[in-house]
């Protein structure tokens, strides 16, 4: 087999385990074996209409068996997958598969209203609507024969769009190697067993939600139930019906989870691994879960990481509560002075990482890849303390990104936008605290001399043109913002000027 990448997933898995289920999706169980037929047999049908090696390939639609399906008969062709955020809005869409040059759509019914309306100055030539019977006889008229394309673990597998804090969006090639190496470091530090069966309702098309719950369990045989989108009642029938051994979310499922009225007495004796990340734990909710016999495992981590960096095991759960752990196993990470010497414990300094599932760049920006690394390190961008023990304390985020509900929103992204409203001479975005999503963005607008701004009207303006979850939920009108002499916007004292609940100076 000359395909080392996870495109050969399938195949190896099907020769060990062909009779072990590997997808749940609703009604319908898919076994290793028939993964694998599907998978070959949507790879000839994509080779069949024009895809090659290195040719993109986009997938737009919720959790479904077709996500991994395609990324593995992508892989199988040695082409590169391409996942596509379903909360953005269509120019936003638009513009990935312009920047990725796909030529490939495989997207999911819900989304093809959205699919129709895409401008036609991308270089997509085949559509496919996956989930119905246009989709399952394309695969079932498909070739069976193996595909044994060369692939290695340097080529690309997978772009994926991160937010830039220029307003642009970045696409982090991550390679076979990358994926597969992160994925080991979750198999060793989790210790996952091949009877796990998770359950997958964060979304496919995140960093954390495939490849540290998806692809790791796949890899070790064992069980995905996939589900289109994360429902707190849901959860508790699920957890009982598919006996859950594994999940992964953001706080904010877990809070949710927690809160329910059916939380006391739930059987939720199953369940042996829990993972959270996108921001930190708050000490009640690991409380919580402790009560009821349940340890969190959680962590910090990057897209551009492939993105497991850091990670705090539960056995210090609670002795290090609020620290983002060690680094996983195959994984180097520093905490350094901007001359990159190390910091003395207790010192604030960027994290910087440096391993074999870190990305080798971003997707057609050189300058941007050479500006992101120091001496074969990738710059996070995020401040942190190391304490005496080695743990490491994410204190701050230096790019002044937002974590909302595990969604990472870039402010200037916003801002470009805003700053295109007639009557909007200066803005910035901040994030201010949120009850149930961590923290939201709040944008702090100077109105052109004479107007009579409606915040209402600004917030409508970015309607359709940003994902929801980026869209500010407050508008505060200002004379001024806070600038250096040399005319550089303070964020810092934007923050405390109109971060506050009323948002007031």
């Amino acid at each position: 087999m000359r395909n080392e990448g996870l495109g050969s997933w399938p195949a190896r898995r099907a020769r060990k385990t062909p009779h072990r289920t590997a997808l749940i999706h609703g009604d319908t169980t898919y076994t290793y074996a028939g993964l694998y037929d599907r998978t070959t047999r949507l790879a000839h049908a994509l080779r069949d209409r024009g895809l090659r090696r290195g040719d993109r390939i986009a997938y737009l639609g919720p959790n479904h068996p077709s996500y991994l399906e395609t990324l593995f008969a992508a892989g199988t062709l040695g082409a590169v997958f391409v996942p596509l955020n379903t909360r953005l809005a269509g120019p936003e869409i638009a513009y990935q598969l312009a920047d990725s040059g796909a030529k490939a759509l495989l997207y999911g019914p819900s989304h093809a209203g959205l699919v129709a309306g895409l401008p036609g100055s991308t270089d997509v030539r085949t559509y496919v609507e996956v989930g119905g019977a246009e989709y399952e006889d394309a695969l079932a008229s498909a070739s069976d024969e193996p595909v044994d394309t060369p692939v290695t673990p340097d080529d690309t597998c997978i772009i994926m769009y991160t937010s830039g804090t220029t307003g642009r969006p970045k696409g982090a090639m991550l390679t076979h190697g990358n994926l597969t190496w992160n994925a080991l470091n979750v198999l060793v530090d989790t210790d996952l067993i091949a009877d796990e069966r998770a359950l997958v309702s964060a979304p496919l098309f995140h960093t954390a939600g495939l490849n540290m719950l998806t692809l790791p369990v796949l890899l070790k045989g064992g069980t995905c139930v996939l589900v289109e989108a994360f429902d707190t009642d849901a959860t508790f029938d699920l957890i009982a019906r598919h006996r859950i051994t594994f999940m992964f979310g953001v706080p904010t499922m877990f809070d949710q989870v927690a809160r329910h009225p059916r939380w006391p007495d739930a059987d939720l004796s199953s369940l042996r691994i829990l993972t959270c990340g996108g921001s930190p734990v708050p000490t009640p909710l690991i409380t919580a879960y402790q009560a009821r016999g349940l340890t969190f495992l959680q962590g910090y981590g990057m897209t551009e990481a492939a993105p497991g960096t850091l990670f705090l095991d539960a056995e210090h759960a609670v002795s290090k509560a609020g620290s983002a752990g060690v680094p996983h196993f195959f994984s180097d990470v520093r905490v350094v002075r901007p001359d990159l010497t190390p910091v003395d414990v207790g010192e604030n300094g960027e994290v910087v990482v440096h391993g074999p599932h870190v990305m080798p760049g971003y997707w057609g920006l050189p300058e941007e890849t050479a500006a992101c690394f120091a001496d074969g390190w990738f710059r996070s961008g995020d401040a942190a303390r190391v304490d005496e023990d080695g743990y490491v304390f994410i204190v701050d985020r230096i790019k002044d990104m937002i974590i909302s509900g595990g969604e990472n929103i870039y402010p200037a992204e916003i801002e470009d936008l805003l700053l295109a409203h007639p009557d909007i001479v200066e803005c910035a975005v901040i994030g201010v605290p949120d009850e149930k999503w961590g923290e939201v963005p709040r944008a702090v607008v100077v109105p052109r001399e004479g107007v009579a701004l409606d915040p209402d009207e600004v917030l409508a303006a970015l309607s359709g043109r940003l994902a929801k979850y980026k869209i500010p939920k407050s508008v505060v009108l200002a004379d001024e913002l806070p600038r250096t002499a040399s005319g550089k916007l303070l964020k810092s004292r934007v923050r405390t000027r109109y971060g506050n609940s009323e948002g007031t100076a």
